[in-house]
């Protein structure tokens, strides 16, 4: 299993949740860096296993506003998107 770790005190804003996830995940430079190529590239292009574990979560919320909503949201929709595949390799979130 891959876990990657996203460190909420160093996201201040979309486009550092952009940046920051397109290292961590290798979206490589033709990433578009907003919520529908985020979307894709979690649907399409990560391998699974893999959990990504925001830590400072609550911090990142208060400098993103509706746009964490919104990234939890697609998080969401991937992780059941996976299982309404049955897939024994899933890709999974945690906000601590």
């Amino acid at each position: 299993m891959s876990e990657i770790i996203l460190e909420g005190k160093t996201i201040r804003n979309e486009h550092d949740f952009h940046k920051v996830m397109s290292l961590l995940l290798n979206f490589g430079p033709y990433y578009g860096g907003n919520f529908d190529a985020l979307r894709d590239r979690l649907s399409n292009d990560v391998e699974r296993p893999v959990t990504i574990t925001w830590l400072n979560s609550e911090q990142s919320k208060k400098y993103l506003g509706e746009g964490f909503d919104k990234i939890v949201q697609i998080f969401e929709q991937i992780k059941q998107q996976d299982i309404r595949f049955n897939w024994d390799e899933k890709f999974d979130y945690i906000l601590k």
